[in-house]
């Protein structure tokens, strides 16, 4: 039987899908104090399905493996801090805000506001302790996370947006793997203050 078959138990249907989904939650969450606690390398597939109180057998049926698991906490923690930048940028232009660099500043508050709120995760993207292949990933991130700054801006103020994103992608980096969440916290505020001070060619 799947986990999209629907089986009667007293008269109420239970679907399983609904089963299958808690699985897939309970793995996904096992994968991720793992690879915070021990990093990617160290993490083993048996470990996580141990700590998720699954089998080897549910977890390969909803993920193809431990780079898979790394990949799908990375995608959705990357999901999340989209909606984040999205929603702070909709807030301010319904505000009124049109200046391009105060709607980058606000898309760039919420980001790192996102990095304080899952410092572990966010953490664990940087360390270098991925899968094969992810600081390729990463580097697509960034150039994408460019692409969707440079829509806020001018074309010709590409330089700019270049330059914005580096310094917010290196504040990021800091805010995230600080061990002293306080400091972070302002060092957060005090890179969006410059930000917003520079001025636009």
């Amino acid at each position: 039987m799947s986990d999209d078959d629907e089986r009667p138990v007293t008269g109420v249907t239970v679907r399983t899908s609904e089963r299958g989904a808690a699985t897939r939650g309970a793995i996904l969450e096992a994968a991720r104090e793992l690879f915070i606690a021990s990093g990617f390398a160290e993490a083993a597939v048996t470990e996580v399905v141990a700590r998720a109180g699954a089998s080897v057998g549910s977890l390969y049926h909803h993920f193809s493996g431990k780079a898979d698991l790394y990949l799908t906490l990375f995608e959705e923690f990357q999901a999340r801090q989209t909606q984040r930048t999205r929603q702070a940028v909709q807030s301010a232009r319904a505000e009124g805000v049109d200046d391009p660099m105060r709607l980058f500043t606000a898309g760039a508050s919420a980001y790192l506001a996102g990095c304080l709120a899952e410092r572990e995760l966010s953490a664990l993207f940087l360390r270098g302790d991925g899968p094969p292949g992810f600081d390729m990933i990463m580097r697509d991130r960034l150039r994408k996370w460019t692409e969707r700054n440079a829509a806020l801006f001018e074309p010709y103020e590409r330089a700019l947006v270049v330059v914005l994103t580096g310094a917010l992608a290196v504040a990021v980096s800091e805010v995230s793997l600080s061990d002293d969440e306080d400091a972070s916290r302002r060092l957060s505020d005090e890179v969006l203050a410059i930000v917003e001070a520079i001025p636009r060619p």
